[in-house]
């Protein structure tokens, strides 16, 4: 009967450590930041992403671009249909998707076909361009993710205008 009582103790401050472990997996998965939106500047990114947030531009609270190249052909505006290659990340360097196929991925833009970080990251782009877009959740799926996208996820993607079709 001793034994039972003087374990007790040790059990509770081991199950008090396993949710410590717990919680602090979660806190630091993919999803970026569980407690709301996710912002790029309080963010830490995989290496392999080249990110430096230093060195782009915020166009919008949260969301940031980078010319790679810029280019010179049609520029894409809103309402336009465009064609665009894309590889999309979380910020741990985890790749979620991809289009590079020669025709790339074809849209409207600034009519939500997509998601909004797109909408406002891609405009002004000309044919031929390559830029890297770094936005938080409030700009991609928001609390709920989608697919292999946990919620409040920030997002980086490097995108290239193929064509502007109309």
């Amino acid at each position: 009967m001793r034994l039972r009582h003087a374990l007790r103790p040790v059990r509770l401050v081991a199950s008090f450590a396993v949710a410590l472990v717990a919680l602090g997996a979660c806190s630091n998965s993919d999803a970026g930041n569980v407690s709301g939106p996710s912002d790029p500047a309080t963010d830490v990114f995989a290496s392999s992403l080249g990110v430096n947030l230093a060195e782009m531009t915020q166009v919008a609270d949260r969301l940031y671009v980078q010319d790679l190249a810029v280019g010179s052909g049609a520029e894409a505006t809103s309402g336009r249909q465009l064609r665009m290659r894309y590889t999309g990340w979380l910020r741990t360097g985890t790749q979620f998707d991809s289009n590079t196929s020669a025709n790339g991925f074809g849209f409207v833009l600034g009519v939500g076909q997509v998601i909004q970080g797109w909408d406002i990251g891609v405009a002004g782009m000309k044919v031929g361009g390559r830029r890297r877009l770094v936005f938080g959740s409030q700009y991609g799926y928001g609390p709920r993710g989608s697919g292999p996208i946990p919620g409040n996820a920030t997002l980086v993607f490097d995108v290239e205008l193929v064509a502007v079709v109309n």
